[in-house]
């Protein structure tokens, strides 16, 4: 794998985001987009025309990132449509908002914060050219927006954080964000409840998520998996046996040494640990949703050492048993996959 070195931005958000211009100005601002990706470069061009020499908009992201539609997300946008939670979402943002940018990347964090509380953070490509305010502010509100997709148009996060300074009059970051807005700060973040990270939405569709999640995996191989590293590990993981894997098998397909990976991984805000964690939850879904295979099968396949631990696992991720979780979810050929699972072994849990 060599590293991609310019990276690129889907025609669908750079749609939008000129859409939103016109929409606010009256008048269309004259831009011919390719079929499918802008260059990171042009990307700039487009937002500097977009704003103007000056930066005369200081809230034109925030306004742009908040009126975004599903569609401008490409299959992301439907993905996340057909997520059973925010911290679901918040997976599936993390694996592939490299379809949507490769600009910058999205984590979620579940420890480490305020307690009873994860955030997901957006942090621009390190080496990079650096984005506006505006452009950041885009992704931020589109985040909080498309959080509003899955928790409904009421719901706010915690608090947000952008590491720039305010650009503009305070009010309408509170006004569109629906709660505290701080900057300078350490990170750009969103930070939300455990509560409403896990709640689970009561209609969910998990059939048509497994279509939209082959779809844009398909689409994530053909992208490269992105001009990140974490991207790059993500990929070799979703392709690994998880039974005995270190972050040496990575580093050498990168060619890095494991310390460089380190601090890649560190530097994009996240980790090995985090990323083989992901992987590992990822798996596990899968497995209990396409196969009848019993825990004590399944746990060796993900890198665990049996039902207890997997049944531990999982419930941290899912906030539910493998046994619950396979129950509500299509098993092999479109039935339960209660319907083929043996009954649980001892130790296994419901």
């Amino acid at each position: 794998m060599s590293r991609v070195e310019s990276p690129s931005v889907t025609a669908s958000y750079a749609q939008a985001v000129l859409d939103a211009a016109a929409e606010d100005s009256g008048a269309p601002v004259p831009w011919e987009l390719p079929a499918e990706r802008l260059e990171s470069a042009e990307m700039h061009a487009l937002w500097d025309a977009v704003l103007g020499a000056g930066g005369t908009a200081p809230h034109a992201g925030l306004l742009m990132g908040d009126r975004m539609r599903p569609g401008a997300l490409h299959i992301l946008g439907h993905l996340l449509l057909t997520c059973a939670s925010l911290a679901d979402a918040a997976a599936a943002a993390e694996r592939y908002h490299p379809l949507v940018s490769q600009m910058g990347t999205v984590t979620l964090h579940r420890h480490g914060g305020a307690p009873g509380t994860g955030r997901v953070r957006y942090r621009q490509v390190p080496g990079a050219q650096a984005m506006r305010p505006q452009q950041v502010e885009a992704v931020v509100g589109c985040i909080v927006r498309a959080g509003r997709w899955i928790a409904g148009d009421d719901w706010a996060p915690v608090a947000v954080s952008f590491s720039h300074s305010r650009t503009g009059p305070a009010e309408p970051y509170a006004r569109v964000l629906g709660c505290p807005v701080t900057f300078d700060a350490p990170e750009t973040a969103v930070t939300v409840t455990d509560e409403d990270l896990d709640r689970r939405r009561p209609v969910h569709d998990p059939a048509l998520h497994a279509l939209h999640r082959a779809y844009a995996d398909g689409l994530l191989d053909r992208l490269g998996a992105a001009a990140t590293v974490s991207g790059r590990v993500r990929d070799w993981l979703a392709h690994a046996e998880l039974g005995d894997v270190g972050a040496e098998g990575p580093a050498r397909e990168l060619t890095l040494s494991v310390r460089s990976l380190r601090r890649a991984l560190h530097a994009e805000g996240t980790s090995w640990r985090a990323l083989l964690d992901a992987a590992r939850h990822d798996r596990a879904r899968r497995l209990l949703e396409t196969t009848a295979l019993p825990l004590d099968r399944i746990a060796p396949l993900v890198g665990l050492s049996g039902a207890t631990a997997l049944v531990r696992a999982f419930t941290r991720w899912e906030g539910v048993s493998p046994g619950a979780y396979r129950v509500r979810r299509p098993g092999p050929h479109g039935f339960p996959g209660v319907r083929h699972a043996p009954p649980p072994r001892r130790g296994e849990g419901p």
